[in-house]
């Protein structure tokens, strides 16, 4: 049975797919990946959430975002010159990236 708040929030979900505010979403009908969500700690995963959905990324995840983005671009891209300046900063974010995951391993 549901209590007072989860009945609310269902009928806010309810009221807000009624209203198509979830249509058009940046992710939609791309896959979830939860990898990096369920790699933090369960004392920051809250936090880092809530600042992303407030439009604050944690370097980490803007450079999976970017890292993405520049895959994408290398994929469309024919000239020879451009590729090579993109596979550039596509290596330099991979290896920002692995250094901060490292960091986060050695504070644990």
């Amino acid at each position: 049975m549901l209590n007072i708040f989860d009945k609310i929030v269902e009928d806010r979900i309810q009221e807000a797919m009624r209203n198509g505010e979830f249509d058009n979403l940046p992710s939609q009908g791309k896959p979830i990946n939860l990898d990096y969500w369920a790699s933090l700690p369960e004392g920051i995963r809250a936090g880092y959430m809530l600042l992303k959905n407030n439009g604050f990324l944690p370097n980490e995840v803007q450079l999976l975002k970017d890292i993405e983005n520049l895959r994408e671009r290398l994929a469309v891209c024919t000239s020879q010159d451009e590729k090579a300046t993109l596979r550039k900063e596509l290596d330099e974010a991979k290896i920002n990236y692995n250094l901060i995951m490292e960091q986060r391993k050695l504070k644990k």
